[in-house]
């Protein structure tokens, strides 16, 4: 067996000079990156680079995934040819870490799947991913006015403040709620498809919302409670009116905020590289 395998990280429509454009490109384990071609003219073609067969073995590799900062380098390595081959061509993402025994299956791979990547790379064209995620923020609201204990007892005023705080909350969910559904009009509006992921809980969370976005709106702060995690495919030409929609999402509603992140190659809307194998007849397991 060879002491390498083959590193896919995306079918692109091979375009004229995508060859040299990707030439210059140090992917995963620092490797050179180039194509595996089809047969024909504009047709499609991966994305690959060698990596060593140690670190990405099927064993090796459940180990190396639970080490977050080998975790990190591949995926930079990995999203970083993505991006820069998508201000080129239309780029079908891989996801992390699929790889090939060598480039002679890699090639099977991609023409058993010659006409699902094909028609993907079509459906794509043109088109860039857009992340939206909402966060509701109950403590970001402003405290109502505190009403006089009088003859309550602590126990009652107790009660009566987990009311109070109880309504705020309530609230801030129906606005919430609020915000997702002029998202949802602004999509049927602009987008050409929607997915709609997991939304963030924990560290990740509070990770993503202490970073902000230059898309944001509904104000800055901790992260609140992410409610929505969508993403969006959006045609170059409908970008800006999309997002100006987006963003005034959060007008007027109090401990909301809607983030948007992009524009991406779009990772959501790209088949993955196990249901392209399947899809295509004839592709062996």
């Amino acid at each position: 067996m060879s002491d390498l395998l083959t590193y896919a990280y995306a079918v692109v429509r091979d375009t004229e000079g995508l060859q040299e454009a990707a030439a210059p490109l140090r992917g995963v384990a620092d490797a050179p990156v180039g194509l595996v071609a089809g047969t024909g003219d504009d047709q499609p073609a991966l994305v690959v680079s060698r990596v060593p067969a140690q670190d990405f073995q099927e064993h090796a590799l459940k180990q190396h995934l639970e080490d977050l900062e080998w975790l990190e380098a591949v995926a930079r390595a990995h999203h970083g040819v993505i991006e820069a081959l998508a201000e080129r061509t239309t780029v079908l993402p891989f996801r992390l870490a699929t790889v090939y025994l060598d480039d002679q299956r890699a090639r099977q791979v991609l023409e058993a799947g010659r006409t699902v990547f094909a028609e993907r790379l079509a459906r794509l064209s043109g088109h860039v991913e857009w992340g939206v995620k909402i966060y509701a923020e109950p403590s970001a609201v402003p405290a109502a006015p505190a009403v006089p204990a009088g003859d309550l007892t602590p126990g009652r005023a107790y009660l009566r403040n987990r009311r109070q705080q109880q309504n705020v909350r309530d609230t801030v969910y129906q606005a919430a709620q609020k915000a997702a559904e002029r998202v949802e009009t602004a999509g049927r509006r602009h987008a050409s498809d929607r997915v709609r992921h997991r939304v963030q809980q924990g560290p990740l969370a509070e990770a993503a919302g202490s970073a902000g976005s230059a898309g944001s709106a509904g104000g800055a702060g901790t992260a609140g409670e992410n409610v929505v995690n969508d993403a969006y495919l959006v045609h170059l030409k409908r970008c800006d009116a999309f997002l100006a929609d987006v963003t005034r999402a959060a007008d007027g509603l109090d401990g909301v905020r809607v983030e948007t992140t992009g524009p991406w190659a779009p990772y959501s809307f790209a088949m993955p590289p196990g249901e392209s194998e399947r899809a295509a007849e004839g592709a062996p397991p």
